[in-house]
């Protein structure tokens, strides 16, 4: 018998509803999609700019397009430095599996331990280089690995095909392409170019998604030619790396100055480096010490007394001057020569480099002349070349000096100078009393000089260089097979703490050729031979002498004396 349920006289569904909640229902439902559609409208319209800067923050990436660094070149167009394509690995460490079977080939192909590579990819950093620049080949190679997380990053390598030779004027670049030393820091604006970029989308992983807009494209960088001349300065580096090892030196420079344009042929100094390969490189083998050292350059400078002397009338080429008996006292000081030679002229006085008679010269005239003509030559004053650390040396006001210091001043000590600086000098003589402006930059016309001395004057006084670098002067082992040349040798001690050191010398000879013409100027600086020669006409002559054969015959300047050796075993030791 069924029985029935009245549900209609249940007391929950006859008990009435407030009408209150049914509407706050329905008013919070429509609360909550008008919330939903304040933050649509909030992100998609109103805010839309900041949400989508964030979007880009977390995915969008400027690309920077590296340019291509401008080429150096030497004068007659060959590279001195160039950027070839490198490829530089980087990666997302979180996705490099550690135990992935081709780590080891991977290291191996990077040089370097799998540990160490393990070691760099074993950090929470999202972005981590590798090995930067290295070349295409092994690149391609671990890219076929298709380890994932590594990446390829095209980037530019510079290489300098002169080596050690031309590294002290071309310097080199860091890894990021910014020069360091040389040419490259000296001319790094023009040099680097502009970049361009690229903006896109990556996705986690670093793939590019799409590009976001067009690309602009990098603005490579200039060409500079030098006035270098890479044959020169090759063989002029060669030379000097020879002597310094003969006579176990500390180390050298050379200078090779371009008399009509003033333009730097070669500038090389020993010790080197190679710019190719730069680990472990010292402060001796970075120094450009043709233009960073100053010192006392000796006998180097007594054409200076002789020239200005004949300037202000005081002598004549062939006025005699007494130097017996090779030594002079002054001031408490003895000024000597290595050898007593009695009476000689004005000519012999700088053919046999005497001290004493240099000395008598020089105190015929006012402190305020001899300052006047060493600042016109450049001494004290820095050289007008781009290169950083490039020194200007010493030259004390005038009204400071003694007469002990006036007299040592005559000859080289008391004043500095870099080997630069004094064949920048020598111009001079070469350019019949004008001072030449230098350059680095290639240039076809003739530098227009400052007069020091009056062409007659400069003239005698090229005579008495050709006197020096001929039979019975200090620099007999300077002359050249063909050619006719003149200059003056130099030794100096090397100053230590307040004094002199007993053993240790600098060596110099500076001078020019051909004489009639002098075409070109060369400085040679040899630092502390200790192979028991020390004299400059030694020393330093030697590779003056072929030095200035090989240029001459590169510049294609025709020999103005027969053919016939001319080079002598001997060389008379000179004052110091």
């Amino acid at each position: 018998m069924s029985r029935s349920i009245g549900y209609g006289s249940s007391p929950l569904l006859t008990s009435a509803t407030p009408v209150w909640r049914s509407k706050f229902i329905v008013a919070g439902l429509a609360l909550a999609f008008m919330g939903l559609a304040g933050r649509a409208a909030y992100v998609q319209v109103f805010g839309n700019e900041f949400f989508q800067r964030q979007g880009e923050v977390r995915f969008a990436r400027t690309l920077e397009l590296p340019p291509n660094r401008g080429r150096v070149l030497d004068r007659n167009g060959l590279i001195l430095a160039t950027s070839v394509v490198a490829q530089s690995i980087w990666a997302i460490p979180q996705d490099v599996d550690l135990k992935h079977p081709k780590l080891a080939e991977a290291a191996k192909l990077l040089d370097m331990p799998v540990a160490e590579l393990k070691r760099r990819l074993s950090t929470e950093k999202t972005f981590v280089w590798v090995k930067r620049q290295l070349d295409e080949p092994v690149a391609l190679q671990l890219k076929a690995l298709d380890i994932k997380g590594l990446h390829l990053r095209k980037e530019y390598k510079r290489q300098y095909p002169e080596g050690e030779a031309a590294a002290h004027v071309v310097g080199f670049t860091n890894v990021e392409d910014v020069g360091q030393e040389g040419v490259e820091l000296a001319f790094n604006r023009q040099l680097s170019g502009k970049p361009g970029s690229r903006r896109v989308i990556k996705d986690r992983l670093g793939r590019v998604i799409e590009d976001v807009r067009d690309a602009i494209p990098p603005s490579d960088g200039q060409d500079l030619q030098l006035s270098i001349d890479s044959k020169i300065q090759f063989f002029a580096y060669q030379k000097l790396r020879d002597a310094v090892a003969e006579h176990k030196a500390q180390g050298g420079s050379v200078v090779v100055l371009d008399a009509h344009s003033g333009e730097v042929l070669a500038l090389a100094n020993y010790p080197s480096y190679n710019p190719n390969l730069r680990r472990n490189l010292t402060g001796e083998q970075l120094r450009n010490r043709a233009l960073t050292d100053s010192f006392e350059p000796g006998s180097t400078v007594k054409p200076f007394i002789a020239a200005l002397a004949l300037d202000k009338g005081l002598v004549q080429p062939e006025t005699p001057i007494q130097t017996a008996p090779g030594r002079l006292q002054m001031g408490g000081f003895t000024i000597s020569d290595v050898h007593p030679y009695g009476v000689l002229t004005v000519n012999q006085v700088i053919q046999k480099s005497s001290n004493v008679g240099t000395v008598k010269i020089a105190m015929q005239m006012q402190p305020r002349d001899m300052w006047e003509a060493y600042a016109q030559a450049g001494f004290g004053q820095k050289p007008q070349l781009p290169f950083p650390g490039a020194v200007s040396g010493r030259l004390r006001a005038h009204k400071t000096w003694r007469p002990i210091e006036q007299a040592t001043m005559s000859y080289g000590y008391g004043v500095s100078a870099s080997l630069f600086q004094i064949a920048q000098a020598y111009t001079v003589f070469a350019r019949d009393g004008h001072m030449v402006p230098v350059t680095l930059m290639k240039t076809d016309q003739p530098a227009q000089g400052v007069r020091v001395f009056s062409d007659k004057n400069a003239l005698a006084v090229r005579k008495m260089l050709e006197l020096a670098a001929g039979p019975g002067g200090t620099g007999q082992r300077a002359q050249t097979v063909g050619y006719s040349v003149g200059g003056k040798s130099g030794t100096a001690r090397k100053q230590e703490g307040k004094g002199y050191a007993a053993k240790k010398y600098r060596s110099f000879f500076v001078g020019l050729a051909p004489v009639e013409a002098p075409r070109i100027i060369v400085a040679v600086m040899v630092d502390e031979p200790s192979n028991g020669v020390i004299y400059g006409g030694a020393v330093a002559a030697p590779v003056f002498s072929e030095t200035v054969q090989q240029t001459l015959r590169l510049l294609g300047v025709q020999p103005d004396m027969g053919v016939k050796p001319q080079i002598v075993a001997e060389a008379v030791e000179e004052s110091v």
